[in-house]
């Protein structure tokens, strides 16, 4: 009989375990969504490259079924290793708001950020059915003095906006929305379940009109891809149009899982590159020095152009995956009733009850296979 899990010890521990534990919630055509016994949801990371302290994903893997996408590693630490795992096997976190309220406390976190949405979309398909994200923008909001920040393709996040004033009423908060071309074609075939381009710049205009602090994040500009002046220029001149109060960027990098998805991809739509991608990713997963040089120079003009600052509060991060994970502080807070979530029925009154990239849990090995940080 076939299984998603690769053979392993007699003893299997921690996220392996738990995603072995795991209950199917229901069964599509494009995925299945699993739901997962989690023993944290805010986690350290204590790399000082990383513009954020503490991550949080809603969700084990993304359905968006981005080409490129960085994190598909991170269902490897559940025993998955083929690529597509990652965007089929979606694990709802069980009772997550119940696990923040637990562990946050702004007293603790001493101003620290807090990146939301780090290795998974937490507007992806699955939010409109369980409402996690949701769930944990209420904690959020009961809260005061933290440092939010929110990345996603998702336009769902609009369906939030009251929740977002009410966290910016006591908190700091933005919401970063990622935006690699406005070619709607390019933009199906590299991220072919997202929201297309026009979308999330709705999406963006709605935040800013809304008061919400947003921009834009161009992420990964890719060689010979998305990365000329043209393509950058039009992303950004977009998100001048459309309110943005920042825009960041990054390059791509592809580990070892991320090459599996993005290779094939190669050889459909862009066979001529290959080889030049190739010799490119031949000996580390990063691109060399002087082409992000070259390209951080080349939208730092564009963004001069187009009367966006020099100065970045937040720069994205370049390599995420190379974060440590410190012990979670375990945070007392009183109880509070919270709507639990993994559940079926989507959570629509959950706000009547009561400053971004990478791994949510940003994993070590360590950590992750010992199911301490998810």
């Amino acid at each position: 009989m076939e299984t998603l899990f690769t053979e392993s010890e007699p003893q299997v521990k921690g996220i392996e375990r738990m995603a072995r534990e795991a209950s199917t919630l229901l069964e599509k055509r494009e995925a299945e969504y699993l739901s997962i016994q989690v023993r944290s949801i805010l986690n350290r990371c204590s790399s000082p490259r990383m513009p954020f302290t503490w991550t949080i994903n809603p969700y084990r893997g993304c359905e968006f079924g981005c080409r490129y996408c960085y994190a598909r590693y991170t269902h490897e630490f559940m025993g998955m290793t083929q690529w597509v795992d990652f965007e089929e096997k979606i694990y709802v976190k069980r009772d997550a708001a119940r696990i923040l309220a637990r562990e946050l406390s702004p007293e603790r976190l001493g101003g620290q950020s807090i990146a939301l949405g780090t290795a998974t979309d937490p507007y992806q398909p699955a939010e409109r059915r369980y409402g996690v994200t949701r769930s944990l923008l209420t904690v959020m909001a009961a809260a005061s003095d933290l440092r939010l920040s929110i990345t996603t393709k998702g336009d769902l996040v609009t369906r939030d906006i009251d929740l977002l004033r009410r966290i910016a009423d006591r908190s700091s908060v933005q919401v970063n929305l990622t935006l690699t071309t406005l070619d709607r074609r390019l933009a199906r075939i590299l991220e072919f379940r997202a929201p297309t381009p026009d979308l999330r710049l709705k999406a963006l205009r709605a935040l800013r009109e809304a008061g919400i602090v947003a921009g834009i994040n161009i992420a990964p500009i890719m060689p010979a891809i998305t990365d000329t002046s043209a393509n950058l220029e039009a992303v950004i001149a977009a998100a001048r149009e459309h309110g943005a109060t920042h825009v960041y960027a990054n390059v791509l990098f592809l580990k070892p899982s991320a090459q599996q998805a993005f290779f094939p991809f190669l050889e459909q739509h862009f066979p001529h590159l290959v080889k030049r991608y190739a010799a490119r990713f031949a000996r580390s997963a990063f691109l060399s020095r002087a082409y992000k040089d070259r390209i951080f120079r080349l939208v730092a003009d564009l963004k001069r152009k187009h009367g966006f600052a020099d100065a970045r509060e937040f720069d994205m991060p370049a390599a995420l995956h190379e974060a440590e994970q410190l012990p979670l502080l375990q945070i007392s807070m009183p109880a509070t009733s919270l709507p639990c979530v993994g559940s079926q029925s989507p959570i629509s009154n959950v706000g009547e009850a009561s400053r971004m990239r990478y791994s949510g849990c940003d994993e070590s090995h360590r950590r992750a296979r010992s199911g301490g940080c998810q």
